[in-house]
């Protein structure tokens, strides 16, 4: 079976000429570009109108201050730098945040991994943080008080820690206590 399909030519079945027309687009194209360009002078007249009316409008400026240009509204990086730096009262603007971060936790780090005095007055001084860890789990921590035993201060329990953990001396210290005994 040979079934030719013939396409013919239907005068009932065409697309509309009067939607789109290649002239209509191309000239609402133009259109908008024209009033991009008309509103684009329209705001750029108005900002130069109103910096100018700025200007004509600024108050006296304080004759001790030294005189850059005309527009006293505009300061170089210099000027801002200078002012900051003499005026401007701490704490301050970070001026690069990365590496202001790193010293910083740099410094901390270096603080839980030393040894060192909190307050040399008191004796009360800085263990690492992993010898305190240890001294914990070597020695626990005291959770109730003997009846009758006022609990130590924790000035008192650091003083202690950081004489347990001096090892410089322990043959010497071992000697001590047992003449002691």
């Amino acid at each position: 079976m040979n079934e030719e399909i013939k396409h013919g030519h239907n005068s009932e079945v065409e697309y509309e000429r009067e939607d789109l027309s290649v002239r209509g687009i191309l000239l609402s194209f133009a259109g908008m570009a024209l009033g991009g360009v008309l509103v684009y002078l329209v705001v750029a007249g108005l900002y130069g109108y109103l910096d100018k009316y700025a200007n004509s409008h600024q108050p006296p400026q304080n004759p001790m201050v030294q005189q850059t240009g005309t527009d006293t509204r505009e300061t170089s990086a210099a000027d801002t730098r200078t002012e900051i730096d003499a005026n401007f009262p701490q704490p301050r603007l970070e001026r690069n945040e990365r590496v202001e971060i790193n010293e910083f936790r740099l410094g901390e780090e270096q603080k839980l991994n030393s040894y060192g005095w909190v307050d040399q007055k008191a004796g009360v001084v800085r263990l690492p943080i992993e010898r305190a860890m240890q001294l914990i789990a070597e020695h626990g921590l005291s959770t109730t008080p003997e009846a009758g035993v006022v609990p130590p201060s924790g000035v008192t329990l650091v003083n202690q820690a950081a004489q347990r953990s001096d090892t410089s001396d322990q043959a010497a210290r071992q000697r001590k206590k047992k003449e002691k005994q």
